[in-house]
């Protein structure tokens, strides 16, 4: 059509000469290519801009001046008001104008200029009559060759002229005949001008009628080839395209004021134009419309059209053109939509309407695209500007006039240009078909309410195929090349105008009316065909229509014809189509599911293939999977079918998963290899966002081999097996991603074997401890993070660097063990800061697995093979066994080559508590072998990884962890040789230097049970390294509870010398100045007993839950080492026991600052090693016998003697006499009779018996008690002291009751530890306490625990037990030795009464008063530690059989088998675990689980046990007070004794010297009357000494604090060795002169030497 449009630009009227040049022209203009108008109109067809106004000449317009602006400054040209000179009258003229009019005739030509314009203005003001003449004498200036001047002036006057009176037609033809010649190329606007005012702006033509429209028609022609010769010249001279807002040139402006005439010609005279002169002018038009660039053009163009068909018509010839051309503007012009659409609408609604709906269908039905370009361009403009009619046209209502559209004839116009290839036509189809969906109201176009849609759906799945060009075309079809042939021209487009947005426009449309649910849409299922075809191009709303459409209706079941498509489909374009979104594919994969789950329940109604193809078909392309939430979807459907599917299915499967993680490596590889080449970039990560949400594709697949193992293990062993191999790969495989070997190992590490070694999977780890020194519990990490904040540090680079890793598989560190560095001292410098963010894992894990595990152990799965009916091919039984060995050798295989620090940090923690269950690794002793050696290796080497600084921890921390590990491979000695036991113990003393010394002192406390030989061997060594790390915080409960175990233990240290006894006592001297120190720093008395801590002091904990490093509980401290003295001077042999009495009581009564302390505690201790350096006897209790009625006569007195009371009851008949001595820590009781040397045997006087002086006895002499005490205990001289004296005490009541309340404190300190049985698959608290009997082992256990005593007659104190009506039972079990007593509360052992007592309360109130509980569990279930309410119970003992009982449906087959086997019922190892309540400290070497044989059970839960009750007994006085043991109590029952009964001190008595020592008694100062002295004195002082002191200040009388000072007990064992040998040679040299010593002794000197019997020993 544009062909034929631009052939009308090349017709130009013959008789028309062309208009002169612009003299802007230049002579190469002709080598400008013009660039067509509707070549470049219609540049919008090819996607060109139009400019809105024509650009701008270099030249400006020539000035439009008036004359007499011209003449307004000449002196010869007159004004309007001026008289001009007299002349000769002349007809009609006034003579005042008479000389103008003659100049203007005759004058020169500048004459003629200024007579012009005077003239002007006269006719103009003063109308004249010979208005003729004056245009004759003056028509001449126009001429084209007069000066511009000229022409000016003649042009106004012309103008003047033709708007005076009206003339004649004639003479009005005259005019226009003049006006319209040929002018000058610049005076264009000027004849338009005089043009105009002759017509009256087009309203009269009178004279020239007929003239006046080719006039126009000419000139529209040679004012458009002006202005473009303009444009070009002005874009030629810019170098560019001038898009110009305004009009700026004249020609613009000439060509604008033009088309204004013109119309205005049509609105009033049409009438006189005939048919051939209007189609001349259309042609013109439509030639301009064609060529123009300009869209004011075209607008001008479509006024002007517009005004032909109001106030005219378009010829019938020229419609067909009209119309192709202004659909054309409508189409390619936005600006101009409107303005050429009410000019077609004026057409439809005009005489033309059905001619044009004809001509714009026929566009449609007939166009047919030719292999030429120019000929395809010309076709496409044409029906894309049909298409835009069309769809305007059905928008509207033929009830305003517009002419109908024939939907028929449309849809036929439709099918045929869609076969188009133009990409740009198959959009304005789209548009089309889109607003027959969107009728005016919002429904559909009544057009389509009735009609079948599939053609017009068929149309637009043809449009929209063109979308996705074939090969060797552009991208948005725009240009299409077939060999050099280029069919459009390459633009582009508005994304609006695009294929895409409108078929999406029509899906979404379909979509509402799918989606309104309309019963009366019968259109439904064409609706859904259309979406079926619309696959690839479909959005993701309409494909959930169609989903939900085949869901609804079961589609893709094989009750439909077509279902085998339909599931093809959902498949193919719906599910494994990745560029869906999760939403539309998790949909497809239901309908997925839904079928599987039907075809399998109609596998006889199908093809065998049908099953194995469609999970082929999903499987396909899994390895490619990115979307997590659609691989968790389908992990989930896969779990389930392999559940139920064959073994070839099955493998697929697990082919299919590995293919996921293998991707997930390469796509790892890659990512590093392309961020190792770039910098580090820092990232602040706030939050951790949800586990599942941010997982892995690796790790959904890997959860789903974990349900897969979970599901099966009980039913399919071979599969089991199967998945377990692939979880150790995983697990092992450090290209893996993190967070999925994090979930194999959540499973592999919860991984247990039962006796029968059936496999199951524990719930419950007990790693808490080790994840909370490792910052891996939500309480430790919130601690060091407030520490953190507290004291922030300043990281470094690397540390910045190694946090900002964001990777989600990647952590603090990659598999990078770090240098290789010994452990060594503590460094001091501050931890670095901890950083959240990146922990993938975490305590308590509650997603550990993703499901829950079978409560029942696998009857498929095993350990390792024990016997014929363990065989895995037994018929009908078909067992596996895992292969563990491979679990073991990827622990090894990682501890070698290192790890990821998620993974080495998971291992460290969870690895001790799977080694606890022994029947896991049966048979797999080479490779624990091997782990222990590894470990031993790591720890000695120091090649363990190293914790990333971004984590906060240091390598002494991840050592920790490992000694956990290694202390449980100490349950699995049988498989170690005799030098593999001492390396373990070798490796355990090389921690004890170092932080991880607490971990390690605890593991040598098990090795003194299970590797006693061991230990023996370097028992001096493991000495000597505690005493070089006393100093150390957080240490010294755990040395003296190692110290006090080992003490009871005499088979490890029976070869120890005097030297290595020193070691133990002076570590116990170096705390207990610690202990002094702090009393110091808390600047409490000289003379107090240990401060007690403040409340809560205790109970702080530090970062990792335990206690707080500022807070050693130096009550425990101190009553601690003050037992480890007492038991271990027992522990020496008794002929070395006096020689360390002096150094002993040095330390205990010298304080830190070498002034005499005379604590209670140091008091009652000396009294029990004065009891014990010369003998082994126990107490002796006064003999019941020595009564009146076998003695006679009794005289009894008392007296107090230093720290005891005597009492010496004396025979008056018989001469016996008994002496009890009742001290602080025991009684001794003696018999003795006087026994007389006999005398000279002179003459018997009168009277007198000789037999009475005849033997040795001699009866009847009287004996006081007093003379027994002077001739034994207290010969004279006395010390001047009176406190010193013996102190009678009077024969009253009040001293009876106190020698009774006295004897009523034991002379050992008691406890009493509950002992509760838990039967299997017990939890509550009445059914445990109504147990009365337990397990063999629970039996065994409790023979070794102590011994089994009758309750009836007790005359010890039984810690509540009833002792006359058996209350509590008959029996129980106790324990004792020369200091400790323990009386076991054990449940079973009471008596059970559910009838009067269901809840069993009788039980309950002791044990829920015991500090100490210990609690067999024979459950298999965790013990919970608020099973037993009570807030007295601090702690608990827990004991585990590990592994665990069967369950009870199987316990009869168990023990028949244990029969068969000769073997007991119990297990030889249990798990021993000490839980204690929130805020206690750890103060037990089993704080973590700890593995132990039954025959070292007894013993090691009785020593932990005491060591609790102890702790318990200072913890729950820690607020009120101090706990007093029972010495104490009767070391003070004395002094209350000597208070009252004791003379009164003076408060400066005289001084004594004996010996040469000066000795102050008496107390501390003035008003000592009242005070009533301890053992001898409070405290000794020289009054230098005191003077001295109190000059100086208390800060620098006190010892720096022990934790201040590194000062190795060697050093002072040595030093007080020296003291004790020149103390004992001094002795010596003494002895061989006069046995007289001379001592010059400061006040603790004295003191000490005072209570130091082994010198008068």
């Amino acid at each position: 059509m544009l062909r034929r449009l631009a052939s009308l630009g090349h017709q130009v009227a013959d008789d028309q000469e062309p208009m002169s040049p612009s003299p802007g022209d230049d002579s190469h203009s002709h080598q400008a290519r013009a660039t067509g108008g509707l070549a470049g109109v219609f540049k919008g067809l090819t996607g060109s801009k139009l400019t809105k106004s024509p650009p701008p000449t270099s030249q400006p317009p020539t000035p439009i001046t008036t004359i007499s602006q011209q003449l307004s400054d000449r002196p010869d040209v007159l004004s309007p008001t001026q008289t001009p000179p007299s002349a000769p009258a002349i007809r009609d003229i006034p003579a005042e104008q008479l000389e103008l009019f003659n100049r203007l005739r005759t004058g020169t030509i500048n004459e003629r200029i200024a007579a012009a314009g005077a003239l002007r203005y006269a006719i103009s003001d003063y109308p004249l009559n010979p208005i003729r003449e004056v245009w004759l004498a003056g028509r001449d200036l126009i001429d084209p060759a007069k000066p511009t001047a000229a022409r000016i002036a003649g042009w106004e006057l012309l103008t003047a002229c033709a708007k005076a009176t009206p003339s004649s037609d004639l003479e009005r033809r005259e005019y226009f005949q003049t006006l319209t010649a040929q002018a000058h190329a610049e005076d264009f606007h000027l004849q338009l001008a005089a043009l105009e005012d002759l017509t009256n702006h087009g309203r009269n033509v009178a004279g020239f009628y007929h003239e006046i429209f080719p006039l126009l028609t000419v000139w529209l022609s040679g004012a458009y080839k002006a202005v473009k010769a303009a444009r070009r010249n002005a874009s030629r001279r810019d170098n560019k395209t001038v898009k110009s807002k305004g009009i700026a040139t004249g020609e613009d402006q000439n060509f604008s004021l033009l088309f204004t005439f013109v119309k205005d010609v049509i609105k009033f005279n049409f009438k006189y134009a005939s048919d051939a002169v209007v189609g001349k002018l259309v042609d013109i038009l439509l030639r301009i419309c064609m060529n123009t660039s300009a869209e004011e053009d075209l607008r001008s163009c479509i006024n002007v059209i517009d005004a032909l068909v109001t106030f005219g018509s378009i010829p019938n010839g020229k419609l067909k053109d009209c119309i192709q051309v202004l659909s054309s503007i409508h189409c390619l012009v936005p600006n101009l939509q409107k303005d050429s659409w009410h000019t077609i609408s004026d057409i439809c609604r005009s005489h033309h309407g059905q001619s044009t709906m004809r001509l714009l269908l026929d566009v449609l039905r007939t166009v047919s695209m030719g292999a030429g370009k120019e000929k395809n361009k010309d076709t496409v403009r044409d029906v894309r500007g049909a298409l835009s009619v069309l769809k305007k046209l059905l928008s509207k209502s033929t009830e305003k006039g517009y002419p109908a559209v024939p939907l028929a004839l449309l849809i036929d116009g439709l099918v045929n240009v869609s076969a188009s290839p133009s990409t740009r036509i198959a959009t304005d189809i789209l548009k089309l078909v889109n607003s027959l969906f969107e009728g005016a109201d919002g429904r559909v176009n009544p057009l389509l309410a009735e009609e079948h849609w599939e053609p017009i759906f068929a149309v637009a799945v043809q449009c929209v195929e063109k979308a996705t060009p074939p090969p060797g075309s552009d991208i948005d079809g725009s240009s299409i090349k077939t060999g050099s042939t280029t069919t459009e021209e390459p633009v582009q487009p508005d994304p609006k105008d695009t294929i895409p947005h409108q078929s999406r426009i029509l899906v979404v449309r379909v979509e509402q009316l799918l989606a309104q649910n309309q019963s009366d849409l019968v259109q439904r299922e064409q609706c859904i065909h259309f979406f079926t075809q619309m696959k690839h191009a479909l959005p993701d709303s309409a494909a959930m229509l169609v989903l939900e459409h085949f869901k609804a209706y079961q589609s893709c079941l094989p009750s439909q014809v077509d279902w085998k498509e339909s599931i093809q489909l959902v498949v193919e374009e719906f599910y494994l189509d990745q560029d869906r979104p999760p939403l539309v594919r998790l949909r497809a994969l239901e309908i997925i599911v839904d079928t599987y789950n039907f075809l399998t329940l109609v596998t006889d109604l199908v093809e065998e293939t049908v099953v194995t193809d469609l999970m082929e078909q999903i499987l396909s392309k899994m390895g490619n999977e990115h979307d997590v939430l659609v691989l968790q979807n389908t992990v989930n459907f896969l779990v389930n079918v392999a559940e139920t599917t064959g073994g070839e299915i099955f493998d697929r499967i697990m082919d299919a998963f590995r293919s996921v993680v293998n991707g997930d490596m390469d796509r790892a590889r890659l990512a590093y290899a392309s961020t190792s080449k770039q910098e580090p970039q820092t990232s602040d990560q706030s939050d951790q966002s949800s586990y599942l949400a941010n997982q892995s594709l690796s790790n959904v697949v890997t959860r789903g081999q974990v349900q897969i193992f979970i599901r099966l293990m009980n039913r399919d062993a071979s599969k089991s097996a199967k998945t377990f191999n692939a979880l150790v790969r995983i697990a092992g495989s450090n290209a893996c991603e993190i967070d999925a070997r994090l979930t194999a190992m959540k499973l592999l590490f919860r991984i247990r074997a039962d006796f029968d070694h059936r496999i199951y999977l524990t719930t419950h780890t007990e790693t808490e401890g080790l994840a909370a020194s490792l910052y891996r519990t939500e309480a430790s990490l919130a601690r060091k993070l407030a520490d953190d904040a507290a004291q922030p540090q300043r990281l470094s680079r690397t540390d910045h660097a190694a946090v900002s890793r964001t990777s989600r598989g990647v952590s603090f560190t990659q598999g990078q063990t770090g240098d290789r560095g010994h452990l060594g001292r503590p460094n001091h410098t501050p931890k670095p800061a901890v950083h959240q963010g990146l922990r993938l894992w975490s305590l308590p894990e509650l997603d550990a697995l993703p499901e829950e595990p079978p409560s029942e152990p696998s009857p498929r799965l095993l350990s390792c093979r024990k016997g014929a009916d363990d065989d895995v091919k037994s018929p009908g039984h078909l067992k596996a066994i895992l292969n563990i060995s491979s679990w073991l050798k990827t622990l090894l295989s990682l501890f070698h080559e290192g790890c990821d620090w998620e993974i080495y940090s998971f291992i460290l923690v969870h690895l001790p508590s799977q080694l606890c269950n022994q029947p896991v690794f049966e048979n797999n002793g080479s490779y624990v072998q091997e782990l222990r050696q590894v470990l031993c290796e790591m720890i000695r080497m120091s090649s363990f990884q190293e914790p990333p600084s971004s984590s906060g921890l240091r390598r002494p921390d991840v050592a920790n962890c490992l000694f956990h590990a290694l202390a449980i491979t100490l349950s699995y000695h049988r498989y170690f040789q005799k030098p593999d036991e001492d390396e373990i113990v070798r490796t355990f003393i090389t921690g004890i230097t170092d932080k991880t010394a607490k971990t390690c002192i605890h593991a040598l406390s098990v090795c003194c049970h299970e590797l006693p030989s061991s230990v023996s061997k370097s028992l001096v060594t493991i000495l000597q390294k505690m005493a070089m790390v006393i100093t150390q915080p957080l240490v010294a409960m755990h040395i003296l509870e190692f110290l006090a175990c080992l003490s009871r233990l005499p088979a490890l240290y029976s070869n120890f010398r005097e030297e290595e006894f020193r070691i133990v006592f002076g570590i116990c001297f170096r705390y207990l100045q610690y202990v002094r120190d702090k009393k110091h720093s808390a600047r409490s008395s000289h003379t107090s007993e240990p401060s007690t801590p403040a409340p809560g002091s205790g109970s702080q904990l530090d970062l990792t839950g335990h206690q707080s490093s500022t807070d050693d509980l130096p009550q425990y401290v101190y009553a601690l080492a003050y037992h480890v003295i007492t038991f271990w001077f027992l522990a020496v042999k008794m002929p070395d026991r006096p020689n360390l009495v002096g150094w002993i009581a040095k330390n205990l009564f010298t304080d830190v600052d070498g002034t005499a302390s005379n604590e209670e505690q140091a008091q009652v201790t000396l009294d029990f090693m004065q009891r014990v350096a010369y003998s082994d006897a126990s107490d002796s209790a006064e003999d019941p016998l020595f009564k009146e009625q076998f003695f006679g006569d009794l005289h009894r007195k008392r007296w107090i003697i230093g720290n005891s009371i005597v009492t010496i009851k004396q025979s008056k008949e018989t001469g016996w006499a008994e002496i009890t001595r009742r001290y602080p820590s025991g009684t001794s009781s003696f018999a003795v009779r006087v026994e007389f040397a006999p005398l000279p045997a002179p003459q018997a006087p009168e009277g007198s018996d000789s037999a009475l002086w005849s033997g040795r006895f001699q009866q009847g002499i009287t004996i006081a008690p007093s003379h027994l005490l002077i001739q034994l205990v207290c010969p004279m001289p006395q010390i001047y002291d009176p406190s010193l004296r013996p102190i009678p005490l009077a024969d009253e009541d009040a001293v009876e009751r106190a020698i009774r309340m006295f004897d009523r404190n034991s002379t050992v300190d008691g406890h009493k530890v509950g002992v509760i049985y838990i039967g299997e698959g017990q939890t509550k608290e009445g059914e445990i306490l109504a147990n009365t009997i337990g397990g063999p082992a629970y039996l065994e256990f409790l023979r070794g625990l102590g011994v089994l005593t009758e309750l009836k007659g007790a005359s010890f104190n039984t810690q509540g037990l009833d002792r006359e009506n058996d209350i509590d039972g008959q029996y129980t079990y106790c324990w004792r030795d020369r200091v400790t007593e323990i009386v076991f509360h054990v449940t079973t052992m009471m008596p059970t009464r559910l009838d009067n007592d269901p809840q069993c309360v009788m039980k309950k109130r002791h044990i829920g008063n015991d500090f100490v509980n210990i609690i067999f569990n024979d459950s298999g279930l965790p013990f919970k530690f608020d099973t037993f309410p009570s807030q007295f119970n601090y702690v608990y003992i827990v004991i585990t059989p590990t592994p665990s009982r069967p369950p009870v449906a199987l316990r009869e087959n168990c023990t028949a088998k244990q029969e068969e086997s000769g073997g007991s019922s119990s297990s030889p190892f249990f798990m021993v675990q000490v839980m204690s309540q929130p805020g206690f400290p750890e103060i037990s070497p089993a704080a973590e689980p700890k593995i132990i044989s039954l025959k070292a059970l007894p013993n090691f839960v009785r020593l932990v046990a005491l060591n609790a009750s102890v702790f318990s007994n200072v913890w729950a006085n820690r607020e009120g007070g101090e706990h007093v043991g029972s010495w104490r109590n009767r070391l003070r029952e004395i002094n209350r004794l000597r208070e009252r009964y004791g003379p009164k001190i003076n408060p400066s008595p005289p001084p004594s010297s004996i010996g040469g020592s000066t000795i102050v008694g008496g107390g501390s100062g003035g008003g000592g009357n009242n005070i009533p002295p301890s053992l001898f004195m409070t405290q000794i002082q020289s009054p230098a000494q005191q003077g001295n002191d109190s000059s100086r200040p208390a800060s620098s009388i006190m010892r720096d604090s022990l934790y201040n000072r590194r000062s190795s007990v060697a050093t002072f064992v040595t030093s007080t060795s020296a003291d004790q040998a020149s103390h004992r040679s001094s002795m010596l040299s003494t002895a061989t002169t006069d046995n007289t010593e001379i001592f010059h002794l400061n006040g603790a000197d004295a003191l000490v030497d005072s209570v130091d019997f082994s010198k008068w020993s």
